[in-house]
């Protein structure tokens, strides 16, 4: 029995299909057939029944499944670990972060630096094609999202981090200059400048069912995938944007303002989500820094 016969026997049972099972591995599909036959002989049973048209998983397949995914989680930890040694037994970890969430993890990976210098921190705009893989998968160990971005899946878990409250953003010295915040309608005539709904989705409709609340008709003048432009736009003149404080926080008050939303909460919940079966130390250590600062529905930022 090897690793190859367990990751062929996983796709097979997840997939019930020989042909996907060959592509998910990158083995043909006659390799395939000889991984689940060898295994079937190792354990002298019988592990799926099959058809011309149809692939079922016997109940001794059933039994096998857990095993053989925990038998692969297993060495998948143990080779991550070691790899960490061979380059400097001090470990790294991998964040991802979507493209909104930028206060909170900032904060906590600062204090994890300082504390640990010798882990390596590496942080990537998290890819949302996937989210299940990317956290489940083993490309990051901790994911730093809205909360309703979190998929449906038992192998995920979260905390809550903090929330956000929205702000406006506009060019410098526009009309709502020496304020500190303005009403939801007073910008129901502007042109507005979003971030994308495929790129912060969660914000995109927490400010389109802000907008239908107060039976406002968005004046979309763009959308952006990134921050910059964005914010370029809405500092030049071009429109206003609306977008969490902290990413207001980030901007430079030399070309733009900010205004606080004073009609209506706003607020978004944020959490960091990681795969249950976590195993690397540097990432269980990074788990005890955030801690710190996650205070649930007492930790708001913007209120």
């Amino acid at each position: 029995m090897d690793i190859n016969q367990l990751n062929c026997f996983i796709s097979v049972a997840q997939t019930l299909n020989f042909s996907e099972a060959a592509r998910r591995n990158y083995v043909s599909q006659s390799t395939v057939s000889r991984y689940i036959s060898d295994l079937e002989k190792e354990f002298g049973v019988q592990l799926f029944a099959r058809s011309h048209r149809d692939v079922i998983i016997t109940n001794e397949g059933k039994t096998l499944l857990p095993y053989a995914i925990e038998i692969v989680d297993t060495l998948k930890n143990a080779k991550t670990v070691i790899k960490q040694m061979h380059n400097g037994g001090k470990g790294k970890i991998s964040l991802g972060c979507d493209v909104t969430s930028l206060s909170f993890p900032t904060k906590c990976i600062a204090d994890f630096a300082e504390k640990y210098p010798g882990i390596t921190i590496d942080i990537r705009q998290f890819d949302e094609a996937d989210r299940s893989f990317a956290i489940t998968g083993g490309e990051y160990d901790f994911c730093f999202m809205p909360r309703d971005m979190v998929p449906e899946n038992s192998g995920i878990e979260s905390i809550v981090t903090h929330y956000e409250t929205l702000s406006v953003v506009t060019a410098k010295n526009y009309k709502f200059k020496g304020r500190k915040s303005i009403s939801i309608r007073e910008i129901a005539d502007e042109k507005l400048l979003l971030l994308s709904e495929s790129v912060a989705p969660i914000v995109y409709m927490e400010i389109m069912d802000l907008l239908r609340t107060f039976h406002i008709s968005p004046k979309i003048e763009n959308v952006f995938d990134d921050l910059v432009s964005m914010y370029v736009s809405a500092s030049s003149g071009i429109g206003v944007s609306v977008i969490p404080k902290s990413i207001a926080s980030y901007c430079s008050s030399e070309y733009a303002d900010s205004f606080f939303i004073e009609d209506v909460d706003t607020s978004i919940a944020y959490v960091m989500a990681w795969g249950k079966n976590i195993s690397n130390p540097a990432a269980k250590l990074f788990m005890e820094a955030v801690k710190k600062y996650a205070k649930g529905d007492d930790n708001v930022y913007g209120l």
